[in-house]
């Protein structure tokens, strides 16, 4: 089905009868049936992808007790995907930008579909790993490609409105990915178990697959053939981003061990080293893999900055409260099922969808107030999360409306940053931006399920409840926020 725009507040003025049909802005109430296809072909499998960095945290007590998994293999399970998709994707973005993102995508959902068979039919936890780390190669070949299709593709109004669907999308992939993952369990179709969680991409992939196939660009028109990979460039930003995610996956499970903070340093030195190199071979003429215009480019830097703080609080909220959900009544948890637990962020995903798709029909006065103010909204409700909650009574309907609060909240942070950073980006820089920004919504949730998870395991483990931890991990989560508001308020650029 096409994707639809929400109503206007008023209606378009008529185009000039010289503007052919090809070349209008489409009214604001519909994408052309071409350009809405391609939409919503790419939105669909970002969604896909996005939902497998976090479905299988539902799914993953069970795939142990089947497969005999120990927790370090889990871990792989859970975390092959994430590292692979992490440091793969800005050589993505730019082998989208030199082969064309059209290509790039179907190459990538066509892995990630192949890689998703592997996973459900796997029937060994090494198999089920190295399935998971092909998923996420896949996925950073696939997901950058989505920003630079959107701005290659659509102008004006039509870029605005397409960057709304594409904020919408991966705002509510956390809360959605624990929703869809305890569905699929509840449901046990055809007796799967687990392997649903998997094997329901297939179907998906092979439809938009064809339906990509028909409506996404596949010649190499428009891409820049002649800049290079930067394989130097490559090796050192993957290795920075290799060293920083393995311990934020790894670092807590294993009681964050010396070698996390050596990882640590190590990835500090050779983003150092990083920027020196493309620095020095942007002045001599070479071609840098992220493009030293890119990051000069008003917004782009504080942007990915206020991105990455909202991603930050997404991910370690839906981490903490998931885990206090369906924790042991004994160690303080509410012990719900997956189903109960995912339908418990429902109100959270539905504000942070909503107001991520319609928060352009507010006053434009106020557009670039809406990012402090959703932080500073997000903040308050996660403190009165914690006084909700500090008893350790159920999610009952204040807590949902607490939840939805902080969705509408983390939606108005993130949304108009998203639009604000991607706004001025030029067609041509849209493989360099995509990959910043992409990377910085993967580094954020990653960040906040590591360091927020720590608080809220050490808090845990020393009060002996995960309702007592609640309280100090729902604080420095909204201290986040706060930090957040202050940083946006401080950027001061035009909203697009």
């Amino acid at each position: 089905m096409t994707l639809s725009s929400p109503p206007a507040a008023s209606p378009p003025a008529a185009s000039p009868p010289a503007v052919t049909p090809v070349a209008a802005v489409p009214a604001p109430h519909r994408f052309p049936p071409r350009t809405g296809r391609l939409l919503t072909v790419v939105l669909t499998g970002q969604f896909m992808a996005l939902l497998d960095v976090f479905i299988v945290n539902v799914a993953a007590p069970t795939i142990r007790t089947d497969l005999g998994t120990s927790a370090a293999q889990l871990q792989l399970v859970v975390a092959g995907y994430t590292i692979t998709y992490a440091v793969l994707l800005i050589t993505g973005a730019r082998l989208g930008g030199r082969y064309g993102p059209g290509r790039l995508y179907l190459a990538g959902l066509s892995l990630f579909t192949v890689a998703s068979l592997a996973c459900g039919l796997a029937g060994s936890t090494g198999a089920l790993i190295t399935a998971r780390a092909i998923q996420g190669i896949g996925t950073a070949m696939m997901t950058p490609q989505v920003l630079s299709l959107i701005q290659r593709t659509f102008t004006a109004q039509a870029r605005a409105r397409a960057l709304t669907y594409f904020s919408a999308v991966l705002a509510t992939g956390a809360a959605s990915g624990l929703i869809v993952g305890g569905v699929l369990l509840d449901a046990d179709l055809f007796g799967l178990g687990w392997r649903s969680v998997f094997l329901v991409n297939v179907p998906i992939g092979l439809v938009l697959l064809a339906a990509g196939a028909r409506v996404l660009p596949l010649s190499r028109a428009g891409t820049d053939r002649t800049r290079g990979l930067d394989p130097v460039g490559i090796v050192l930003l993957s290795a920075v981003v290799l060293l920083v995610t393995v311990p934020l996956v790894l670092g807590q499970e294993r009681d964050w061990p010396a070698w996390c903070f050596a990882c640590f340093a190590g990835g500090a030195l050779l983003a150092a080293a990083f920027a020196a190199y493309e620095v020095r071979l942007a002045r001599s003429g070479g071609q840098p893999l992220i493009s030293p215009r890119v990051l000069r480019t008003p917004g782009v830097l504080p942007g990915a900055a206020g991105v990455l703080l909202t991603m930050v609080v997404n991910g370690g909220v839906t981490f903490t409260l998931s885990l206090h959900a369906q924790g042991p009544a004994a160690g303080g948890g509410l012990a719900y099922s997956a189903l109960h637990c995912g339908l418990t962020f429902l109100p959270m995903a539905t504000c942070y969808g909503l107001i991520s798709l319609y928060w352009r029909h507010l006053p434009a006065r106020l557009h670039n107030l809406l990012a402090p103010a959703g932080f500073l909204l997000a903040a308050a409700a996660l403190a009165a999360t914690a006084l909700l909650l500090r008893d350790g009574d159920g999610v009952g309907v204040a807590v949902l409306v607490a939840y939805a609060v902080a969705g509408l909240g983390m939606g108005l942070a993130y949304a108009p940053t998203l639009a604000r950073t991607l706004g001025s980006v030029r067609p041509e820089d849209a493989p360099d931006a995509s990959g910043i920004t992409v990377l910085c919504t993967q580094l954020g949730m990653l960040v906040g399920i590591a360091a927020i998870g720590t608080v809220f395991f050490n808090r845990a483990e020393a009060a002996g409840s995960s309702a007592e931890a609640l309280g100090p991990t729902l604080a420095v989560l909204a201290v986040t926020a706060v930090v957040g508001a202050a940083a946006g308020a401080r950027r001061g650029v035009k909203t697009p």
